[in-house]
């Protein structure tokens, strides 16, 4: 993250974090689910977090597209600490008891609960795996909304894209924004609506962020 991951991004985006005041008291572990529209979603969020919660969260990273090869799931694991998920079944199913031990062992789960990245740049609907392990283990769920990720790195392209604009083509504007944690009340299609609703109403936010890294300040925001 600190010596290749937010360099490369750095170059091809301009990131902004907004609501991360919500998650500073924020005690582990939780579940973090986020809309999900472009392979860059995952280091962004990662980027995003404040330290002491990145460094106990593993990313739920699909079984039957990450983890067919065994070189391409090894990657993954190392560089953003998966592990793997079965998307059938609502996101969940009986192969997925590691992601139990995983919670009952403290750890923070980063998920994706439309299941895929969309097409549209739109919010898919959320499934039931999420709230479901969250009910299970009376966790919280923040909700992350990702915007401006699909124009860098669109599904179906391998590298990020910068902005075609003359004379020199810029960064793209991208925006995480964390929403208030969400207590399951037992009702997990209750918990569902409620991460829906962030999904689709959350249109970013506004104000530079500093990376935990000190990458990002005032001043290199607003540069293209």
């Amino acid at each position: 993250m600190r010596f290749v991951l937010n360099p490369l991004m750095d170059y091809y985006a301009r990131r902004r974090a907004t609501g991360r005041e919500k998650i500073a008291a924020l005690k582990g572990p939780v579940i973090l689910v986020a809309n999900h529209a472009s392979h860059m979603d995952t280091p962004v969020i990662l980027s995003a977090l404040p330290k002491r919660l990145r460094k106990k969260t593993v990313v739920a990273a699909a079984a039957d597209y990450f983890y067919r090869n065994r070189l391409v799931a090894s990657l993954v694991s190392l560089i953003f600490n998966t592990t793997p998920i079965d998307r059938q079944g609502g996101g969940m199913s009986k192969n997925g008891r590691h992601l139990d031990k995983l919670l009952d062992q403290g750890w923070n789960l980063l998920l994706y609960p439309e299941g895929t990245r969309s097409r549209t740049g739109l919010p898919g609907r959320v499934r039931r795996g999420a709230a479901v392990l969250a009910a299970e283990h009376d966790l919280k769920i923040v909700p992350i909304r990702v915007t401006g990720t699909r124009e860098a790195m669109p599904p179906g392209r391998l590298w990020p894209k910068r902005l075609r604009a003359a004379p020199v083509p810029k960064r793209h504007r991208i925006t995480v924004s964390f929403g208030e944690p969400i207590t399951p009340s037992g009702d997990t299609g209750e918990l569902i609506q409620e991460v829906q609703h962030f999904f689709d109403e959350v249109r970013g936010g506004s104000g530079p962020y500093r990376s935990p890294y000190g990458r990002f300040s005032r001043n290199r925001s607003q540069q293209s």
